[in-house]
């Protein structure tokens, strides 16, 4: 039971990494020496006021990238635990975290107690 209920949360899982690079993808590229993505600054125009929209809209898209690559890690890092079949267990106090919680929260690391 608890193999299906993993693999389960594995196909979530992957789902959600795909949604995660697909968005990454739009907001620019993947650098070419790490994991990690480099925002396209974006071109309104020439003018003072399109040159101020550029520099929010770049600030907004960094800190976006950011949550979306801090979700795109924590997903990778639990599916790297259910393949070496160390998933649902609180890295804390190495008891087994409540399915309802892995359920709700799929990437949690820690179970109620210790969290």
């Amino acid at each position: 039971m608890f193999k299906d209920f993993n693999k389960e949360i594995e196909e979530q899982l992957i789902k959600q990494k795909q949604e995660l690079e697909t968005q990454l993808a739009k907001l620019g590229e993947r650098s070419k020496n790490s994991n990690d993505f480099k925002v396209k600054f974006p071109n309104f125009g020439a003018s003072e006021d399109e040159n101020a929209d550029e520099v929010s809209a770049f600030g907004d898209r960094l800190a976006l990238s950011a949550n979306l690559e801090k979700s795109l890690k924590e997903i990778s890092q639990t599916l790297e635990k259910i393949k070496n079949n160390t998933y649902g267990v609180c890295e804390k106090c190495g008891a087994k975290i409540d399915k309802k919680r892995l359920k709700a929260l799929p990437t949690a690391n820690h179970c109620l107690n210790c969290k």
